[in-house]
């Protein structure tokens, strides 16, 4: 995994939505590297054992702020609660996942205002989908939104948790691109088609996929942690963003199969409806502020990130 800059004293870190892939990882991560992992759950009781954490508070992160006690002694967190944007986006799809993040945001800074604790920072989840569709421009943290839904919600999203700033607490927001990694949400359902020889471009192919090894976002968000430097938006994506016919290439190879199929993007559309433009859209995200700030990639290509994703234990 990258190193930061320095090691500081191990902090004690609250993590929101640890009992999902990206959470738990990030746990395992933290607390290897020696930092406390407290994190929230609707039903703690009912939460299966996660490596890492010491303990688990209850926090319906909708209906209240985050609560005292998960906040005491804490020096950090990550937001990472948030409806999976996976499915249809109905109506109601829409709406829980707006809810999801800008509403649970708002909750923790309303918490962390009510609170006699001060922590020192704050990282909260956003996506390379705040970009939009921008074809092959590169996308570094100082281009503007984009105009589409997913955009919007991003903006609103990471304004939620950059309004922690008015309390002097450093808000950093992570921009996240395709994550890929062993058990990644995102490969899961492809897996088994690209076994079988059945992947291959979507669409024209010729969009702009900004991935990132789980590895690396771990390293990138420990990075935002213990850098006192690094704050507002941070594209948490590796440094060589893959055309998609191009990703699908590389992963037939890591899996020793053809990748020569084609979907038509109208045949996706009727398949995904709006949550298609997902896959079928370009974001051409490049992670400046990481590299300007000296974090070093575990995985900067794509070829050895999916391999390593597909590798037997």
């Amino acid at each position: 995994m990258a190193a930061p800059l320095f090691y500081p004293l191990p902090m004690r870190i609250l993590i929101t939505g640890v009992t999902g892939y990206l959470g738990g990882k990030l746990a395992g991560a933290l607390a290897t590297a020696g930092h406390e992992v407290v994190g929230t759950s609707r039903n703690p009781s009912r939460a299966s054992a996660i490596v890492g954490v010491s303990r688990l508070f209850a926090w319906a992160p909708l209906d209240e702020p985050l609560t005292a006690d998960a906040l005491a002694g804490v020096d950090g967190i990550v937001h990472l609660v948030g409806e999976p944007v996976t499915g249809r986006w109905t109506t109601a799809k829409k709406q829980r996942l707006y809810d999801s993040r800008v509403e649970s945001a708002r909750n923790i800074v309303r918490g962390i205002e009510a609170s006699s604790d001060r922590l020192s920072v704050i990282v909260g989840g956003s996506g390379i989908g705040y970009y939009g569709d921008r074809g092959d421009d590169e996308l570094p943290e100082t281009e503007t939104m984009g105009t589409d839904f997913l955009a919007r919600l991003s903006a609103d999203w990471e304004s939620a948790v950059l309004d922690a700033e008015r309390l002097g607490i450093r808000a950093v927001v992570s921009r996240t691109g395709l994550v890929v990694g062993k058990g990644a949400p995102f490969l899961k359902p492809q897996l088994p088609l690209f076994k079988l020889g059945l992947g291959g471009r979507m669409g024209s192919g010729d969009q702009w996929w900004a991935w990132v090894h789980v590895d690396d976002f771990t390293g990138l968000i420990r990075f935002a942690l213990e850098n006192d430097t690094v704050r507002g938006p941070m594209n948490v994506v590796g440094p060589h963003a893959a055309r998609q016919r191009d990703f699908a290439k590389l992963f037939g190879r890591a899996l020793r199969r053809p990748a020569l199929t084609w979907a038509p993007a109208i045949v996706i559309r009727l398949m995904l409806g709006e949550f298609a433009g997902e896959v079928l859209t370009s974001k051409r995200g490049i992670p400046e502020v990481a590299l300007s700030a000296g974090y070093r990639f575990a995985y900067p290509d794509l070829e050895s990130a999916l391999r390593d994703a597909v590798a037997r234990d």
